[in-house]
């Protein structure tokens, strides 16, 4: 690829946490806490009948406590991140025992299971401050929103930022082609189709095609042109983990399997040319696509020629202005010869990139949008 976005290792890369700490004394208790373990891809550290260690009890990043346990603790330092486990929901011993150890929640199994795996593989997997999510979409047919989100990815992978690019729309052409990144090995749409429940983020990350520090989720040249709702709530939610930025380059149309990822978009950006008939077809776009995201906010493109200004087209679609794009002739040279949409960082779609980014990044464990 010509241009680095930015090398070197994965931006926020830490050594993973070690597993929870079970303290029990029922052996069945134990098993199905084991069972729990395995599914949340952990692995635990077992105390089974006796007090635990201080420094496991210190340094677990999750204890799981058996009701029946917990006068094995009772004494142990004030922490958090302790469940007390119970079976019986009509004990109402357990609560003044989750009181006695401080435990942050009562959780009964094996109602709670899946409650219970998924806090252990946000664990395991080091899950943070989930992702910044971007969603673009174009006012109409070649608006200029696959470049713009390439463009947003490529831009917060050269600051830093663990960054990730969904193609979201089947029948796009493959934003990996946009990137010069259609021979890169990895995997594509098509492969996580048959997705259920919990995908692992690390997982999905270290399987899609890389530009430096951006992975790339893009369509093959396949007949696949589908993912089920659920597939793209899975693989969309472990992104989301993973922490950073996404962006999803998003199609004009709102089915079941885009209103699913719209419901994880953090901020939309409508990217509309300044023409009237592009402003009327991209209200039509906003109608549909603010019944499931609420902040959606107009990205005006010039050239500003026909007495249509960025202000203008923002009141007229009736969405609040992201900014304008001005004309870049130069453009279309970069995408064939320059790098990826952003990768220079030089011309109006690099800087309005990178002003958006700082505005909307997280400051101080918040997203400002």
């Amino acid at each position: 690829m010509a241009g680095s976005i930015a090398p070197g290792p994965l931006p926020g890369v830490a050594e993973r946490p070690g597993g929870p700490l079970i303290v029990t004394e029922d052996e069945s208790l134990l098993d199905d806490l084991l069972r729990l373990c395995a599914a949340a891809g952990t692995e635990p550290e077992v105390v089974f009948e006796a007090p635990p260690r201080a420094t496991s009890w210190d340094n677990a990043p999750l204890v799981l406590v058996g009701a029946e346990a917990s006068g094995r603790v009772r004494g142990a330092a004030r922490r958090k991140g302790v469940l007390l486990i119970g079976r019986n929901l009509d004990d109402p011993e357990i609560w003044h025992r989750a009181m006695d150890i401080g435990a942050d929640h009562v959780t009964f199994l094996p109602d709670a299971e899946t409650w219970l795996v998924d806090r252990m593989a946000d664990i395991a997997e080091g899950a943070g401050e989930p992702a910044l999510t971007i969603g673009v979409v174009g006012g109409r047919g070649g608006a200029g929103a696959s470049t713009l989100a390439c463009a947003l990815a490529v831009t917060a992978a050269r600051g830093g930022r663990r960054s990730m690019l969904i193609d979201g729309d089947p029948l796009g052409g493959g934003l990996d082609i946009l990137l010069g990144a259609e021979r890169t090995g990895g995997l594509r749409w098509p492969d996580f189709a048959d997705s259920r429940g919990r995908v692992n983020s690390g997982a999905l990350e270290e399987s899609l095609p890389r530009l430096d520090s951006l992975s790339v989720l893009s369509w093959d040249r396949g007949d696949c042109v589908a993912v089920p709702p659920q597939a793209m709530r899975s693989v969309l939610g472990a992104a989301r983990r993973r922490g950073g930025v996404v962006v999803v380059d998003l199609p004009r149309r709102v089915d079941e399997a885009v209103a699913e990822t719209l419901a994880q978009i953090d901020v939309g950006l409508l990217v509309v040319p300044s023409e009237l008939r592009a402003v009327a077809a991209a209200a039509r776009v906003a109608a549909a696509v603010t019944m499931v995201l609420k902040d959606l906010r107009i990205v005006a493109r010039g050239p500003f020629g026909s007495g249509l200004d960025d202000h203008e087209i923002a009141r007229l679609v009736g969405l609040p202005l992201a900014g304008e794009l001005p004309a870049e002739p130069a453009l279309a040279d970069g995408l064939l010869g320059g790098g990826p949409p952003g990768s220079s960082g030089r011309g109006p779609l690099a800087r309005f990139c990178t002003a958006f980014l700082a505005q909307a990044l997280p400051r101080g464990g918040s997203v400002t949008v």
